[in-house]
């Protein structure tokens, strides 16, 4: 099996804006970040995919052991031996691959966050995390910067959670799970049975737009720690940061239909945001 080639089309099935940020990369980096984002994939689909919740834990903790085999020089499964095969893939810690799986084991206990530290946490593990590595094999981790570059990631990584959370409230909630904290909910007077049923109400828009609005303040302290002379290094990461402000802002221009639509970007509109982005960062 060539296991870049199953990490390529795994990426490429996904349909995911992500893809879009890997496409103008040189072809090293490219294999690096296209191995990590399958695992992330393979990782976020044991607890979708499985609806027994032994199983899901069975097979996270396989893939706490295939971290262990990695982190060894040994691993089995396609998207870690195309990690492994590359020197970026090779230089990530353990101990942040096993922060991810401990993010997406929270989704077997968690379908209800109480306020917005609690949903940090989950949010930290799921994205920031997973922005940290990013931002490591897309090679602007420097010494001098490397606090800034850090900051810069988890605060893009958590920019990019809110959004997924802003776009999939009615899909999230209707497999059981509400993301939006529940202090929030009662401040705003939503009920849960308003997303569950999916009544689009004043109260509800006033929430959304509070979602909106700490979704944006995050983007901005992101792109506030990236040190200039770092932004053509990350250029990826500002892809996506530009693929996913278009899509918030879609979102609420349309007035948040996320009760009863899932919004997306076309093809056609996340490539010219990439390109253009690409060449202007």
């Amino acid at each position: 099996m060539d296991v870049h080639q199953y990490c390529q089309d795994r990426a490429a099935a996904s349909g995911s804006s992500f893809y879009y940020s890997f496409v103008f990369l040189p072809p090293d980096t490219r294999r690096a970040i296209t191995a990590f984002y399958a695992l992330c994939r393979e990782l976020d689909d044991v607890v979708d995919e499985c609806h027994e919740r032994q199983v899901a834990e069975a097979k996270l903790d396989w893939w706490r052991d295939e971290i262990a085999r990695f982190a060894a020089g040994a691993p089995q499964h396609p998207s870690t031996r195309a990690l492994a095969d590359t020197p970026q893939g090779r230089a990530i810690p353990a101990a942040l691959l096993l922060e991810i799986v401990d993010g997406m084991a929270m989704d077997l206990d968690a379908a209800r966050y109480p306020d917005f530290k609690s949903l940090h946490l989950y949010c930290y593990r799921v994205a920031g995390v997973v922005g940290e590595v990013a931002a490591s094999i897309f090679d602007g981790v420097r010494n001098a910067d490397e606090r800034e570059i850090r900051r810069y990631a988890h605060e893009l990584g958590l920019a990019f959670q809110l959004t997924n959370i802003i776009r999939d409230v009615g899909e999230d909630a209707r497999r059981g799970r509400i993301y939006l904290p529940q202090d929030e909910l009662a401040r705003f007077g939503v009920d849960e049975s308003d997303l569950l049923n999916g009544r689009d109400t004043p109260a509800f828009q006033a929430l959304m737009q509070f979602q909106y609005e700490r979704a944006q303040m995050h983007y901005d302290s992101a792109l506030a720690a990236l040190p200039v002379r770092a932004r053509r290094a990350q250029r990826p990461g500002l892809v996506m940061a530009a693929i996913y402000r278009t899509l918030l802002d879609e979102i609420r221009r349309d007035r948040f239909p996320v009760l009863r639509a899932r919004v997306a970007l076309t093809p056609l509109r996340k490539l010219w945001l990439a390109s253009r982005t690409w060449l202007f960062p």
